[in-house]
C-alpha cells in the first residue's frame, strides 16, 4: 500500500510540475499527457461517473418511496434495490457483449458472459479499464429498469416486476443501446443521443407505458365519470431528497458520458456538461413552478420535482453544444411537457403514480428531437427516425412480455390486496407500522 501511495504522490507531483510552465502558454501548445496518464484519468472518470449513476438508484428509491402511499412503501424499496442487483447480473450475463461485442454496423451483439480484463485492458488500445466501462454502463441498464418502478407502483405484483427487469435489462435495453452506443445501424446513420435521453429515459419510458396500459389503472383512481381521484404520496420530503439524489447524479450521467478526460479539452468539455445539466434542471423547475401557479393558483411541489427531472432529462442527448440561452429553453420545455402531460395521461386513465411517463419518455422525445437545434452534425429526420425506431421496438417488445407474464402468472394483485397494501401482502414489513390502518389511505 505504501508504495502505491507513494507512486501515486509522484506521478501527480510531477504532472504537476510540468502543467505550471504550460499554463502560461497556448493551450494548443500544452503537450499530451502519457498514454498511462490518460488512462489513469479516463478510468477514473468513468468510476466516478459510475458510482454518481448508482447513487441515482437511491434517488430512484427516495422519490418513489415519498410519492406512493405509505402503505406501499416498502415494497418501492424492496423493488429498487432488486431491480438494480438484477440489472448488474443480467448486464454481465449478456447485456454488454449483446450491446457493445460485434455489432459493427448491425441491430445487436453477441450473446454471452462478460469477461472483464484481468489487467485492465491495454492502455494503448482502450484508454480506459475495461472493467471500469462495464461498469459504468451497468449503471445506466439499471437506470432504465428504474424509471418502470415507478409508474407501475401499487397494483403489480412483485415476482412478475421482476422477471420484467430480467428481460428488460438482460436483453432490451442492451439490443436497443447497440444501435447506437454500441456502433450499430442508426449509429452509421448520424442519430445522436449524447447521454441517453432516449437510449435510456425513453426505452425505459416506453417500456413503462406499455407495463401501465396492460396493467391498468389504480382501483378508484379514475371515477366512471371522467373523475379524477388523487392518491397523495406518503412524504414529500422523502421525494424531495430522492430528487436532489438524482440531480446530483446526473453529473456523472452527463459528464462521463464524455468518455475521456486526458486533455484540457475534454475536462474543459466536462466542466460545461456539468453546467449545462445543472442550468436544465433550474430552468425545468422554475417553469413548471410558474406554470402551475397559473394554471391552478398553487404550486405543486410534485410537478416542481418532475420538472427538474424532465430539464435533466431533456437536456440529457446533447449537454455539451447547447449555449446556456439554448440550455435554459431546452429544460424549461421540458418543465412544461411534465405540467401539461399528467393531465393528458389522466385523460387517457393511463395511471403513472410519480409521472415517470412525462419526464422519462415526452422530455426524452424533446431532448432528443431539440439536438439539431445545437449541434449542426445531427439531422432532424435521422433524429427522428430514432426516435420511431426506439418507441417501436421498446413498446412492441415490452408488451410481449408484459402479456406473456399476465398471461401466465398474472401482473396484478387482488382488489383486496390492493386496498390493504403491498408492504402487508407481498413484503410482510411495513413501512410504517406504527400507523396502523385506521390511517391508511384506501
Amino acid at each position: 500500500m505504501n508504495k502505491l501511495v507513494a507512486k501515486g504522490a509522484t506521478s501527480l507531483a510531477l504532472l504537476s510540475l510540468s502543467a505550471v510552465p504550460a499554463l502560461a502558454q497556448d493551450t494548443a501548445a500544452i503537450p499530451a499527457v502519457s498514454p498511462e496518464v490518460a488512462y489513469i484519468l479516463n478510468t477514473l472518470l468513468f468510476l466516478i461517473g459510475g458510482f454518481l449513476v448508482m447513487w441515482m438508484a437511491a434517488g430512484f428509491a427516495m422519490l418513489e418511496a415519498g410519492l406512493v402511499r405509505s402503505k406501499n412503501v416498502s415494497m418501492q424499496c424492496l423493488k429498487n434495490i432488486t431491480l438494480y442487483s438484477i440489472a448488474g447480473l443480467m448486464y454481465w450475463i449478456t447485456g454488454y457483449n449483446l450491446m457493445y461485442t460485434g455489432v459493427d454496423g448491425g441491430f445487436m451483439g453477441s450473446f454471452g458472459p462478460y469477461a472483464f480484463d484481468a489487467v485492465g485492458g491495454d492502455a494503448l488500445d482502450t484508454g480506459y479499464s475495461t472493467a471500469s466501462d462495464w461498469f459504468f454502463q451497468m449503471v445506466f441498464c439499471a437506470t432504465t429498469a428504474s424509471i418502470v418502478s415507478g409508474t407501475l407502483a401499487e397494483r403489480i405484483k412483485l415476482w412478475p416486476f421482476l422477471l420484467f427487469t430480467v428481460v428488460l435489462t438482460g436483453f432490451i435495453y442492451p439490443i436497443a443501446g447497440s444501435w447506437q452506443w454500441g456502433a450499430g445501424w442508426l449509429s452509421e446513420m448520424g442519430f445522436s443521443d449524447f447521454a441517453g435521453s432516449t437510449l435510456v429515459h425513453s426505452v425505459g419510458g416506453w417500456a413503462a407505458l406499455a407495463g401501465a396500459i396492460i396493467l391498468g389503472a389504480r382501483k378508484g383512481k379514475y371515477g366512471a365519470d371522467g373523475s379524477v381521484h388523487p392518491f397523495p404520496g406518503s412524504s414529500m420530503p422523502l421525494a424531495t431528497l430522492g430528487t436532489f439524489i438524482l440531480w446530483l447524479g446526473w453529473f456523472g450521467f452527463n459528464g462521463a458520458s464524455q468518455l475521456a478526460m486526458g486533455t484540457i479539452s475534454d475536462v474543459s468539455d466536462v466542466s460545461r456538461i456539468f453546467a449545462n445539466t445543472n442550468m436544465a434542471a433550474a430552468a425545468g423547475v422554475v417553469m413548471a413552478v410558474i406554470l402551475t401557479q397559473i394554471l391552478y393558483k398553487k404550486v405543486d411541489v410534485t410537478m416542481a420535482l418532475n420538472g427538474a427531472l424532465a430539464g435533466l432529462v431533456s437536456i440529457t442527448a446533447e449537454p455539451l453544444a447547447p449555449s446556456v440561452w439554448q440550455t435554459v429553453f431546452i429544460g424549461a420545455v421540458g418543465g412544461a411537457i411534465v405540467v401539461f402531460a399528467v393531465p393528458m395521461l389522466d385523460k387517457l386513465k393511463i395511471d403513472d403514480v410519480v409521472g415517470a411517463i412525462p419526464v422519462h419518455l415526452l422530455a426524452g422525445i424533446w431532448g432528443t428531437l431539440i439536438v439539431p437545434l445545437s449541434n449542426t452534425d445531427a439531422s432532424w429526420g435521422v433524429q427522428i427516425t430514432g426516435i420511431v425506431a426506439y418507441g417501436v421496438f421498446t413498446l412492441v417488445a415490452s408488451a410481449i412480455v408484459w402479456f406473456i407474464l399476465k398471461a401466465t402468472m398474472g401482473i396484478r394483485v387482488s382488489e383486496e390486496e390492493e386496498a390493504l397494501g403491498l408492504d402487508k401482502v407481498e413484503v410482510g414489513v411495513e413501512a410504517y407500522p406504527e400507523f396502523g390502518m385506521g390511517s391508511q389511505r384506501l
